[in-house]
């Protein structure tokens, strides 16, 4: 197969199509893709390119200037572009560290277009596809395949994932559900690390220290905690090494109240946190609520942390 190369620079040209809703519902999506493809494959070669060199790049101002190329570009009747994991492994590996190469590559492929379009027909596309295998296994991790069996199965699984929605797919929705199944994951185990220890327990006063974020993922753990048929008739939670992260942490402590209090028990909870104190207050919840404030800090002359006293001085 042949392809067909036109030599020549772009002419200026505004696309003159209708401006209604109906156009914008069929651009949007595309767009929205397209640009979020580009930022994220640009990011990751941002941060791959960082690791190698030991640099550290610039990342919004990587996303400013594409943005901006993009859109410039849209006006000429070009495709929209980005920064390619390949090509710039391929530069970085070559020795190129600074502008100059990248500015060379774009001079070099401008020269080619514009004064070799005929030798490039001349190419089938089928050559391509071993230029293109080349760049994959230069630019594949190979070293990860030695350590997925040493790896986390919730980290492996990700890494499948990820890798076989990309190529069914794009990339896109290849970090969308990499990133929902790892957040899924990450709620899964820090479920488990909320615990409750028993501080006091006397016949009247039972005090409990609760360690671990409550959320979603842990209150069924937290509200199997408490039993108030054997609690006695004042319970208190102590919350200082604890904190409530969403709504559904304040409904299971709203539904423990309701336990207790159905039964003739109070609960008392400590060390919560001001935002937590109003909204329940705001559902009535029958509570008893020790907020302690933040402290204030300032800092301490030298002379009043060593004990030292200096005469007063007139201004």
């Amino acid at each position: 197969d042949m392809a067909s190369v036109a030599g020549g620079l772009p002419q200026f040209h505004i696309p003159m199509i209708p401006l209604n809703w109906h156009t914008l519902s069929i651009i949007w999506p595309y767009s929205i893709i397209l640009a979020a493809i580009g930022l994220l494959e640009s990011l990751m070669t941002l941060s791959l390119v960082d690791e190698i060199t030991e640099t550290r790049g610039q990342s919004n101002r990587e996303c400013l200037g594409q943005g901006i190329a993009n859109v410039v570009s849209g006006f000429f009747g070009t495709m929209g572009g980005c920064a390619m994991i390949g090509q710039s492994m391929i530069n970085v590996n070559s020795g190129g560290r600074g502008r100059l190469s990248g500015i060379s590559a774009a001079i070099f492929l401008l020269l080619c277009i514009l004064f070799g379009s005929k030798y490039i027909e001349m190419i089938p596309l089928a050559a391509l596809v071993g230029v293109m295998f080349m760049v994959v296994l230069s630019t594949f991790e190979w070293s990860c395949i030695r350590i997925v069996h040493k790896m986390p199965r919730a980290d492996a699984f990700v890494l499948v994932l990820v890798s076989g929605v990309t190529v069914f797919t794009d990339l896109a929705i290849a970090v969308a559900a990499g990133v929902l199944v790892s957040a899924l994951v990450f709620a899964w185990k820090s479920g488990k690390n909320i615990q409750l220890d028993s501080l006091v327990s006397t016949p009247r006063l039972c005090v409990y220290g609760l360690s671990g974020p409550l959320f979603f993922g842990s209150v069924r753990k937290f509200l199997d905690s408490f039993d108030p048929y054997k609690d006695p008739d004042n319970v208190v939670i102590d919350f200082r090494h604890s904190k409530v992260c969403d709504q559904s942490g304040l409904e299971a402590i709203k539904s423990l109240s309701d336990r207790y209090f159905n039964v003739g028990k109070r609960l008392h909870l400590k060390h919560l946190s001001e935002e937590c104190r109003i909204f329940l207050k705001s559902m009535e919840v029958f509570v008893g609520v020790n907020v302690i404030k933040k402290p204030q800090f300032r800092m301490v002359p030298s002379h009043e942390r060593l004990g030292l006293a200096l005469p007063e001085t007139e201004p």
